[in-house]
């Protein structure tokens, strides 16, 4: 069993990492204050392929593996959570065109995302529906080779500042099943009938965009279906090994960013005369905070490689994604602790940590579900 990263993955690790630390961590504070989306951020990412990194090259992108992004993934977040997730949202969406959509599809709407030239991004929550994904009351009507699309979406992220959003609607109520009768729609923001409303007063990821989205008779043309008719829910459950494996490598990079900032601190702060790093109450938190990120990080990292290998990993990704996200909160916390009222305030970043780290516990699948699934994985194959 070989746990060793290629020497590409550390070449993309150093790059990512030199990346934020020179383009993101300057300005982390003042774009989370100012909740505002880093234009001027995710261009310079775009221009070092970090957006939709695992588009196809032939599409304009790296053609990165899971693995690879879920590097990437970690040392953007590591550094700021907020910047980080505008940077790895921007091909939100592209995933469904990727693996369903016509040739056509992916020439017009990948290539523009992988050079930065455009955003995307994917519209399922709704006021009324976050984990049940089946509830969802949106609605598309056939009218000659065109779709009238009708329906309000919640907690978009790239809401407001997306050129185009892949949403998932109904299109037959009559369908048997309580899965069947769900399509999806490339639908872009400025066409008639699209109004887009900002979401504020967020408690972390502040600099990601999140928006209601209101489709009020937008006419879709037939060719902007992607996929299958009436068939978009089964495949919109494909994703969710990758896109949980992703947001489990958002809590790895998050308990890292904050292991490593009150590592720092506490070589720094001194107390009764000595660095608090010589306190053993101290040396026991940093000793946890550091297991338990690299526990997080190997959990991640054997389901993003068995994604890239085509594996059914169901159980793993949850477990990943329920593990790494549980510790992304655990250890900023301790971060905090550490710093003491210093902490306390946006003059240190585990500030914003501990603020960003909640979100992992709540968006792709609550903690809850993720639990739900590994029990019934196990109670239906066995542990």
């Amino acid at each position: 069993m070989d746990f060793a990263l290629s020497d590409e993955q550390q070449q993309i690790r150093e790059e990512v990492k030199r990346f934020a630390e020179n383009e993101v961590e300057p300005v982390a504070t003042e774009y989370d204050v100012a909740e505002e989306y880093p234009h001027e951020v995710v261009q310079k990412a775009a221009e070092m392929g970090l957006t939709g990194p695992y588009i196809p090259m032939e599409y304009g992108g790296a053609g990165y593996s899971i693995l690879d992004t879920a590097i990437i993934t970690e040392e953007l977040f590591a550094v700021d959570p907020g910047i980080a997730l505008s940077i790895v949202a921007t091909s939100f969406g592209c995933e469904a065109i990727m693996n369903f959509g016509t040739e056509e599809q992916k020439e017009q709407y990948l290539e523009p995302v992988a050079l930065g030239e455009a955003i995307s991004g994917a519209a399922i929550s709704e006021p009324d529906t976050g984990s049940d994904v089946s509830s969802v009351s949106t609605h598309a009507e056939k009218d000659g080779d065109e779709w009238i699309l009708n329906g309000n979406k919640m907690w978009i992220t790239n809401g407001t500042v997306a050129d185009f959003l892949v949403v998932l609607t109904k299109t037959n109520p009559d369908a048997e099943g309580r899965y069947n009768g769900f399509s999806q729609f490339i639908v872009e923001t400025d066409w008639d009938g699209v109004s887009t409303e900002k979401i504020t007063g967020k408690l972390g990821i502040r600099a990601s965009d999140t928006a209601e989205v209101i489709f009020d008779d937008v006419r879709v043309p037939e060719e902007n279906l992607v996929g299958t008719r009436d068939a978009a829910f089964l495949q919109q459950m494909q994703f969710f090994d990758e896109t949980r494996t992703a947001v489990a490598a958002q809590g790895v990079g998050i308990a890292k960013g904050a292991t490593e900032a009150a590592l720092e601190y506490a070589q720094d702060r001194e107390q009764f005369g000595k660095p608090i790093s010589e306190f053993q109450a101290i040396q026991h938190k940093l000793a946890d905070m550091a297991t338990k990120t690299e526990a997080a990080r190997n959990l991640t990292y054997k389901a993003a490689w068995k994604v890239d290998q085509g594996e059914d990993i169901t159980q793993l990704a949850s477990m990943a994604k329920e593990y790494a996200s549980r510790i992304a909160v655990d250890v900023a916390d301790e971060a905090v602790q550490i710093h003491g009222g210093a902490g306390y305030v946006n003059d240190f970043p585990v500030e914003r940590f501990y603020r960003d780290a909640k979100i992992t516990q709540i968006y792709e699948g609550t903690t809850e579900i993720q639990k739900n699934i590994i029990a019934r994985e196990m109670l239906g194959k066995g542990f």
